[in-house]
């Protein structure tokens, strides 16, 4: 059940723009879903500060959005072309996301067939889904930005209704990541550990045991770089360990790593 936030939204000039071009994308008929920390509101009841608005998209959609805010006025470039692309007014700046920076949850169908109906600025919008939203925080282990208080969090207000079997489908292959911030959800509200379904412990310990009796990985890949862009760096740039991020063990290229790498994320 999402949870109402607790006051509205204090108006600051960006909201402004932010309400234009909600309301632009609208009338463009460009589905869209918020996210960040308006979203993370709605699903928690916690209030994040935050400079900016995400909005999620398909990436089939990211250059019709583009092209209805730049013909509005607003500059609008794609920023990277596995995930993210920006609008910019001289009072903020919105960040059109449709994937991630390890490339690993692409905005897709499944994200809007579970939207939540909300009110953002006055503008009808559709919330991004609880799960997606808990999938994508997952991976956010670097050293200066963890994401697994907002997991915690997520699980604490919605660990009883989630739609458990869509959200380890989501993780595939890295259920090993969904089932580590489970553990630690048990650790840091050791008084709210049920609302985490038995069973969802019992198939994920199974899957544990079965790997951990089997062999190791044929090949040696580092999958540490689907955490931290920086962390695991010196075990794939001339270290023994294959990029997780990188096809065929990943969705990203060797070229959109590279450039990944090399931003500037501050």
């Amino acid at each position: 059940m999402a949870l109402a936030p607790t006051h509205a939204p204090v108006e600051t000039p960006s909201h402004a723009f932010y309400r234009d071009v909600l309301e632009l994308l609208n009338r463009a008929g460009v589905p869209f879903l918020i996210g960040g920390a308006f979203a993370f509101v709605h699903q928690t009841g916690i209030d994040k500060s935050t400079k900016d608005l995400d909005i999620f998209v398909r990436a089939v959609d990211v250059q019709r959005v583009i092209a209805a805010c730049r013909q509005a006025g607003y500059e609008a470039d794609l920023v990277f072309s596995h995930w993210l692309a920006k609008i910019y007014s001289p009072s903020g700046f919105i960040d059109v996301i449709f994937g991630s920076g390890n490339g690993v949850a692409p905005v897709d169908d499944g994200w809007f067939a579970h939207g939540r109906p909300a009110e953002l600025l006055g503008v009808p919008v559709q919330i991004a889904p609880v799960e997606e939203t808990l999938w994508s925080k997952a991976y956010v282990m670097e050293r200066e930005r963890f994401d697994g208080a907002d997991v915690a969090h997520i699980l604490l207000g919605h660990g009883e209704s989630l739609d458990w079997r869509r959200l380890i489908d989501r993780f595939g292959p890295h259920w090993r990541v969904l089932f580590s911030h489970l553990v630690l959800f048990g650790f840091i509200y050791p008084s709210a550990r049920s609302r985490i379904p038995a069973w969802v412990f019992e198939e994920l310990g199974d899957r544990l045991r079965t790997e951990t009796a089997g062999p190791d990985a044929a090949e040696p890949v580092c999958n540490g770089t689907l955490l931290s862009w920086a962390q695991y760096l010196g075990d794939v740039l001339g270290g023994e360990f294959r990029d997780g991020r990188i096809r065929p063990h990943g969705r990203m290229t060797a070229q959109e790593v590279a450039r990944w790498t090399a931003a500037d994320k501050g």
